[in-house]
């Protein structure tokens, strides 16, 4: 069952406890979810209704045959003797060398929250590791000004634990949850360029090739188009300057490569702006992890999904502009919006950023995916030329 959480009249589906977020979401992005809806009928909520149903059962499915215990957990703390009580979150990290084979990852890292969407800093970060059908977790932890000892363990989809410190203790429960974007699934307006239906790569070639051998080598699987690396990295055929671009992607589940070898890839507009994929869940969010302007700006928030789930990323691209003299007089901006989230606000890009296409910057540019050698998949790319 699905609970419903609206934050700016806008519905948030969520599998089992409704999650507490910070969403902010661009004009554009509600006039997507708006044109796609015309007059409300109860048939339409249904539909509507059905939709974000499978949209979670698909996030749930991904992560649950990925690895069990990774991904998010939502709950509440409680002092012993009926005192205090509190929220509290938890990002479980699957760090790889799993034991026995096909029980998922054998060695984890939890990020205890007092809230999603936020940077600030984790009431504690623990290590944990899996004994036969329970992952265990030990470490300390900090609130205010207290420090405490945690034991915490998963299994099934309770996570539940203890805390110890000099003034108090208690315990937890959290539950495994299942986010999905506000923007998953949307719908090209009308006027729309339709990059990718999930059928063809009639609008893309093979970058760096000549015609006629510049066929995109990369995979067709479940209407979506997945990197094979080294086949190159693609491009549209088509080229352009500002735009607002939808597309949707995902990192496969690598539990044991670390860095920028974990799902890495990238969304490139006008051939020359990278913003960077990776599979960076739980990580700090920095300028080269998901969601960051390549060696630019980090992301405002880390809104990465956990591996394996589809993510949206919603950018609103304006090209550089040039004088008579061919000075350029602005810098390109990118608003991104990675999950429904804003977490670049015209981030401004001085110059092309890490393996941008040559050309000049004066004249459009495609959309660039990158192959980076990782079996990244996309889907549902379209755009809106401003």
């Amino acid at each position: 069952m699905i609970r419903n959480l609206t934050v700016k009249g806008i519905k948030y589906g969520f599998r089992l406890n409704g999650c507490r977020a910070v969403l902010t979401v661009l004009l554009f992005v509600l006039s997507v979810m708006l044109s796609s809806c015309g007059r409300s009928t109860s048939a339409d909520s249904a539909g509507a209704g059905a939709v974000k149903e499978s949209l979670v059962d698909e996030a749930r499915a991904a992560i649950l045959g990925a690895d069990a215990a990774m991904g998010d957990w939502n709950g509440s703390w409680q002092v012993s003797g009926g005192g205090d009580s509190g929220p509290l979150v938890a990002q479980v990290i699957a760090l790889g060398k799993g034991q026995p084979a096909g029980a998922g990852a054998g060695q984890y890292r939890a990020n205890f929250l007092e809230a999603f969407d936020t940077r600030t800093a984790p009431l504690g970060v623990l290590d944990g590791k899996r004994e036969a059908d329970a992952v265990s977790f030990a470490g300390r932890a900090k609130h205010e000004n207290s420090e405490f000892d945690v034991k915490a363990a998963i299994k099934g989809d309770k996570l539940t634990g203890t805390f110890e410190g000099p003034d108090a203790s208690g315990t937890f429960a959290l539950e495994h949850v299942f986010r999905v974007s506000p923007t998953m699934g949307a719908k090209p307006p009308k006027g729309a360029v339709v990059l990718f239906n999930g059928k063809d790569f009639k609008e893309w070639k093979t970058a760096d090739k000549k015609e006629g051998e510049d066929q995109v080598k990369w995979e067709l699987v479940d209407k979506a188009m997945r990197v094979k690396p080294g086949a190159g990295s693609i491009v549209t055929k088509r080229q352009f300057t500002d735009v607002s671009l939808h597309i949707e992607f995902r990192s496969p589940f690598m539990a044991d490569a670390r860095g920028q070898g974990r799902g890495n890839s990238g969304v490139y507009l006008q051939g020359r702006y990278e913003v960077q994929v990776l599979d960076s869940y739980g990580l700090e969010g920095l300028d080269n992890e998901c969601g960051g302007i390549y060696t630019v700006k980090a992301p405002l928030v880390n809104m990465c999904a956990p591996p394996g789930q589809w993510q949206t990323y919603d950018v609103t691209f304006s090209a550089p502009r040039f004088d008579s003299a061919g000075k350029m007089v602005s810098n390109p901006t990118l608003t991104v919006l990675h999950n429904g989230v804003l977490i670049q606000d015209k981030t401004q890009a001085k110059g092309p950023t890490t393996a941008a296409l040559g050309g000049k910057a004066t004249e459009p540019g495609p959309i660039y995916l990158q192959d980076h050698g990782n079996t990244v998949e996309y889907r549902n790319i379209w755009l809106i030329e401003r």
